[in-house]
């Protein structure tokens, strides 16, 4: 009988049980967390390269390259399977790590990736992401979970994760657990927490984060030293820049459309605003506000430069709620 993706095939009377492996998928995103705990992983295990998925079956050229004037046809994404065989008694693990997501076909892209891993034989699914919340820097951030099957939620109960009970997962991250399902594969999202302010700046203290949740679930015991000190002084950096957020000032109108501070009105045409009482903006004002919105929801990247601007003109509480739901959940 043909076996079923995500199945082993018993062992033979007297043959070694077949051992597992799991595939664990990551691509660029917010604070570069999936793919700085993929690629600090695959680099301590040493896994070896296997094989590339054809970049041009996905991905078109967005791009030239120009050196000494000349300009010539810029490089596809690429698209990578790394392996790392365990010498215990744990399972193997198969990296795939994506240098861009495609534009479309997001879910036949996953199925591809899928039909290569089987095989390998694999038997369960990880995808890495980050969750972006008010966390400060050098606060610990927490590891949420998701999964694509009942069982699996039973498993991630003893886990150091919060379930992740309701929202959306952006991106491939996502739609690679839906299509392990069709394939009867179990799978297991990690969202690594960090500060909503910094999604556009590396956070390797959450991809560390994910990388203990899930060294913890395979039974690795890896030397985490190099990326605790990355996470500490990244720690440190995101601190100084927090502490600036509230009084970054912009004296002159800039190519991002920043205007002096006379865009805050003061309430009911007094010179300043009773205390407790939200500042009034000008039209200018919250047409840039609106502007910054819509970057931010098409490129989570722009909430730095939303985030400042709020607290510039002192109105980061009116808008908090609808600046939160820019990140619920996951990327």
């Amino acid at each position: 009988m043909d076996e079923q993706p995500g199945e082993r095939r018993p062992a033979a009377s007297g043959e070694a049980p077949r051992k597992q492996t799991w595939l664990v998928a990551a691509w660029p995103g917010m604070g570069s967390v999936a793919v700085t705990a993929a690629a600090w992983l695959q680099g301590e295990l040493g896994a070896e390269h296997r094989t590339d998925l054809p970049a041009d079956d996905y991905f078109d050229v967005e791009k030239v390259e120009v050196k000494d004037g000349i300009a010539r046809v810029g490089s596809l994404p690429r698209s990578t399977f790394h392996l790392w065989e365990n010498p215990g008694s744990g399972p193997d693990l198969l990296f795939f790590t994506g240098e861009a997501q495609p534009g479309s076909r997001g879910l036949e892209f996953c199925q591809r990736i899928l039909e290569v891993a089987r095989e390998y034989r694999v038997s369960r699914v990880f995808t890495f992401a980050a969750m972006a919340t008010p966390i400060q820097p050098g606060g610990a951030p927490r590891v949420f979970a998701v999964a694509n099957d009942e069982d699996l939620l039973v498993d991630l109960r003893t886990a150091p994760v919060e379930l992740l009970r309701e929202g959306q997962i952006h991106g491939l991250n996502g739609v690679l657990l839906a299509a392990a399902a069709e394939f009867g594969v179990g799978g297991i999202c990690l969202l690594g927490e960090m500060p909503f302010f910094a999604v556009a700046v590396p956070n390797p203290s959450a991809s560390l984060a994910v990388v203990r949740v899930f060294s913890d679930l395979v039974g690795l015991d890896l030397d985490e030293g190099d990326l605790l000190d990355e996470a500490e002084k990244a720690d440190r950096k995101l601190a100084k820049i927090f502490e600036r957020l509230p009084t970054m000032e912009f004296d002159e109108e800039d190519e991002e459309g920043f205007l002096p501070s006379t865009d805050v009105e003061p309430v009911d045409g007094d010179d300043e605003a009773e205390e407790g009482e939200p500042a009034r903006l000008s039209d200018a004002a919250r047409r840039r506000i609106e502007k910054l919105f819509a970057e931010a929801e098409q490129d989570r990247q722009h909430a730095l430069v939303l985030k400042a601007e709020l607290d510039r003109l002192d109105v980061f509480d009116q808008y908090e709620d609808r600046f939160l739901d820019l990140f619920k959940p996951g990327s």
